[in-house]
C-alpha cells in the first residue's frame, strides 16, 4: 500500500504465535506533524483577537452613536444614490468599454487610433478632474447643438439645464469606466484561442455572430473577474462625485461630520461598513457568475460555500468517529 506523502505509519508490533497478522489495511496512517503551522495559526489567533477587542472596546469609536447613524434617513438616501450612480455608470461603462475594444481590435487604423487615444487619455486623467472639469463645463461651451459639421445646425439646447449633478457624475465615471472596461475586454477577448475563431470561420458564420456566439461567451470567463474588480473600483469612486454637489453616502456621511464634529469617526465607520457590504454582495454575485461560465471549461465546477461548509462537517464528523473508535 502507498502512503500519501508527509505521513508516517505506525507498524504493528509482531504477532505472537497464537495471533495472527494484521493486514496493511489495518494499519492506522498518521499525519506528519507541522509546528511551524500551528505556531504561525496560533499567532495569527492572538493578532485578530487582539484587533477585535481593540476595535470593540476602544471607546473613541463610538459604536453607540455608529448605530444611531447606521440607518438614518440622510445615510439611506445618499446610500440609495450611491446605488443609482454605479448601476448607471457601470452599464454604460461597460458598453462604452465593449465598443472601444471592439474598435480597437478593428482592422480600420483610424478606429484603432482614436480608441487608443481615448484609453490612453481617460486612463491618465484622475477621475476627479474630470468629474471637476464637467461639472464646470457650461463655462466653456454654454449651449450644445447637432447639425452638419461647420454647417447650419439642426437644433440647441442649454447645456446647463441638461448636466445636472447626478448627469454629470453618471458621465464622468462612465467616461473613465470605459476606457478600462474596454482593456478587460479586449484582454478577453484575446485570451480565446486562436482555434475557435478559425473554426468559426471554416464553418462560415457571419463575423458578427461569431462574436456574440462564440467569441464573446468564452471570453466573459476572462473579463467576468477582471471586470468585477472594476466594479468594485467604480462603488468606491462614488465617493468622489461629492466635490460636485451630489450628496451620495459619503457625501451625506460628511455633511452630517460637519453639522455634527464630535461623531466624524462612527459617520465614517457607517460609511465604511456600508461599502464593505455593497464590495461583499458583488463579489458573492461574481462567485456565482465565474461558476455559471466555468460549465465546459473545467471537469467539475468550484462548491458553493454551503457544499464546502457541509464537505467540512462530513470530514469532521468522519474524523470524530474513527478517533473514538481507537
Amino acid at each position: 500500500m502507498s502512503e500519501p506523502p508527509g505521513a508516517t505509519v505506525t507498524l504493528p508490533e509482531a504477532p505472537t504465535a497464537d495471533e495472527p497478522p494484521k493486514p496493511l489495511t489495518a494499519q492506522r496512517v498518521l499525519p506528519l506533524r507541522r509546528p511551524g503551522r500551528w505556531l504561525a495559526t496560533a499567532v495569527m489567533v492572538v493578532l485578530v483577537a487582539q484587533f477585535v477587542h481593540g476595535l470593540i472596546s476602544n471607546p473613541f469609536y463610538q459604536w453607540d452613536r455608529w448605530g444611531y447613524w447606521f440607518l438614518r434617513p440622510t445615510i439611506l438616501d445618499g446610500l440609495l444614490i450611491t446605488l443609482e450612480v454605479t448601476a448607471y455608470s457601470a452599464v454604460l461603462g461597460l458598453i462604452g468599454g465593449t465598443l472601444i475594444a471592439v474598435a480597437r481590435l478593428s482592422k480600420s487604423p483610424v478606429l484603432r487610433a482614436v480608441s487608443w487615444t481615448y484609453v490612453w487619455a481617460f486612463r491618465s486623467i484622475p477621475l476627479i478632474v474630470v468629474l471637476i472639469f464637467l461639472y464646470n463645463f457650461s463655462a466653456l461651451y454654454k449651449t450644445l447643438s447637432v447639425g452638419i459639421p461647420f454647417g447650419p445646425a439642426f437644433f440647441s439646447f442649454d447645456e446647463s439645464r441638461l448636466a445636472t449633478d447626478m448627469v454629470v457624475a453618471v458621465v464622468g465615471l462612465s467616461l473613465n469606466e470605459a476606457a478600462y472596461a474596454a482593456e478587460v475586454v479586449r484582454g478577453g477577448i484575446l485570451s480565446v484561442d486562436q482555434g475557435q475563431h478559425e473554426a468559426a470561420a471554416a464553418l462560415g458564420l457571419p463575423k458578427g455572430y461569431q462574436f456574440r456566439k462564440i467569441v464573446f461567451p468564452q471570453a466573459l470567463r476572462s473579463i467576468i473577474p477582471n471586470y468585477v474588480n472594476q466594479l468594485i473600483g467604480l462603488i468606491k469612486g462614488t465617493s468622489l462625485v461629492f466635490y460636485v454637489s451630489l450628496l451620495d453616502l459619503f457625501g451625506s456621511a460628511q455633511t452630517m461630520g460637519s453639522t455634527y464634529p464630535g461623531d466624524i469617526v462612527p459617520l465614517l465607520l457607517v460609511v465604511t461598513v456600508w461599502y464593505l457590504i455593497l464590495t461583499s454582495v458583488v463579489s458573492v454575485v461574481q462567485f456565482y457568475v465565474e461558476r455559471y461560465y466555468a460549465r465546459g471549461a473545467t471537469r467539475s465546477l468550484p462548491p458553493t460555500p454551503l457544499q464546502k461548509l457541509r464537505t467540512g462537517l462530513t470530514v469532521l464528523r468522519a474524523r470524530i468517529r474513527r478517533e473514538a473508535a481507537v
